[in-house]
């Protein structure tokens, strides 16, 4: 169902306002565009047809006046013969001839003030196209701000994002696993200080002591 009834409700009409109130703006704007785009181009249409009409006249009235001179000389001749019966049916045909095109020049006229009235509307209604168009532009740019937005909060607050993290966590504990098998193994290889080397010798030294206590034990119990 259409938002206006007709052309002068469209150039009346507060394309804010009725955004505004509406549930679907975005929806709103394009049947609003539709409606005025439609209804300029049925005024122009009539406007085309009023003015193919106009000509017609005016061709049918340029016939008339050649009619006009042609009865007029009719009844000079006739007049001249000293017929004076038909000079006068042919001033009478005349008239007639002359009424009707009073009346076409009425209608040329009726029409010119319509092609007037058509050519207000057209630039009205072209202007409250422009402003609809811009509206549809502006709404359009703010939609995709809005999803664009949501996209990034999608993005940073969002379940995959924490999937990642947590993917970033675990290959780090692998990193740092890997990291310490290495450097475990650099200890394995590396040259023993001097101060590791004396601390071994006394070591051994209280192994063997403790080993001597021992056997010194057993031969004197048995």
């Amino acid at each position: 169902m259409g938002i206006f009834s007709r052309t002068r409700d469209i150039i009346a009409a507060n394309v804010t306002d009725l955004l505004s109130k509406s549930e679907d703006p975005a929806q709103t704007i394009r049947v609003i565009i539709l409606e005025m785009e439609e209804t300029l181009v049925e005024v122009r249409a009539s406007a085309a047809r009023s003015i193919a009409d106009q000509k017609e006249m005016r061709r049918q009235t340029a016939r008339l006046g050649e009619l006009q001179s042609s009865w007029t000389e009719k009844a000079e001749l006739a007049l001249s013969k000293g017929r004076e019966d038909l000079a006068r049916a042919a001033l009478v045909e005349r008239e007639k001839v002359a009424d009707m095109s009073d009346q076409l020049h009425e209608e040329i006229a009726v029409i010119e003030e319509t092609l007037r009235a058509s050519e207000a509307d057209i630039h009205k209604l072209q202007a409250k196209l422009r402003e609809a168009r811009a509206r549809q532009s502006a709404i359009s740019a703010r939609m995709e701000s809005a999803h664009n937005r949501t996209r990034m909060r999608e993005m940073y607050a969002g379940p995959r994002v924490d999937e990642a993290f947590s993917g970033f966590e675990l290959l780090e504990r692998r990193a740092d696993y890997a990291e310490g098998e290495a450097e475990a193994l650099m200890l394995a290889a590396r040259p023993k200080t001097l101060e590791e080397e004396i601390a071994e010798l006394r070591n051994a030294e209280k192994v063997d002591a403790e080993l001597e206590r021992m056997k010194a034990a057993r031969s004197e119990a048995a």
